[in-house]
C-alpha cells in the first residue's frame, strides 16, 4: 500500500514536467513514409502516381508527420502544374505560406537563382500561397525532395534550392 501511494505521488509530481516537454522532430524512416504516403496521390479529380524513392519527411514525438514525395504527372492534367505531393499533420509555415494539417501539392517555376513555389490544396487545386526557394550554398547532394529535421536545418530542399520553414504550435 505504501509503495502504491509513493508511486502515485511520484507520478503526480512528474506530470507537469511531461506536459512541458518540447516536441522532438526526427527524420522519418522509409517504412514510415511508405505507410503514410500514397502510391497514387489524390490530386483534384485524379490519382497521380508517386515516385516513392523520392519520399522524405519528418515525424514528431506525438507521431505527426510532415512528408512529401515527387508526383509522376506525365499524362495527367496536373502535368506542368504540380511536381510534389505534401502531407502536413502539424501546422507549418514554409517561407511566407502557412499550412494547416491537410494534403497539398506544389509546383514551381525556375527564375535564375530562385524558384517561385506555389502551394495548392490537393483536393481542390485552390492556391494556398506562393513563396521563393533560394539557391542553397554549400550543398553537396542534390535531391528531388528533402525535408530536414528542425534540429539540423529547418529547410525543405528541392534540388539545389531550399525554403526555410517554421513549425507551428499544435
Amino acid at each position: 500500500m505504501k509503495q502504491g501511494i509513493c508511486s502515485a505521488v511520484l507520478l503526480l509530481l512528474l506530470f507537469p514536467l511531461a506536459q512541458g516537454e518540447r516536441t522532438i522532430w526526427r527524420q522519418a524512416t522509409d517504412a514510415e513514409l511508405a505507410s503514410l504516403l500514397p502510391t497514387r496521390a489524390p490530386v483534384e479529380k485524379e490519382h497521380i502516381e508517386t515516385e516513392m524513392r523520392t519520399a522524405s519527411g519528418i515525424v514528431n514525438s506525438q507521431g505527426r508527420y510532415i512528408a512529401g514525395v515527387v508526383l509522376i504527372t506525365a499524362g495527367y492534367s496536373a502535368d506542368g502544374k504540380y511536381s510534389h505531393y505534401l502531407v502536413v499533420q502539424a501546422p507549418i509555415r514554409i517561407g511566407g505560406v502557412s499550412l494547416k494539417p491537410g494534403e497539398y501539392v506544389f509546383g514551381y517555376t525556375h527564375a535564375g537563382d530562385l524558384l517561385s513555389v506555389h502551394f495548392n490544396d490537393a483536393a481542390t487545386g485552390s492556391l494556398v500561397g506562393t513563396t521563393d526557394a533560394h539557391l542553397l550554398t554549400g550543398v553537396r547532394g542534390i535531391t528531388s525532395l528533402h525535408i530536414w529535421p528542425p534540429g539540423t536545418k529547418s529547410v525543405i530542399q528541392i534540388g539545389r534550392f531550399g525554403m526555410p520553414y517554421v513549425l507551428g504550435r499544435e
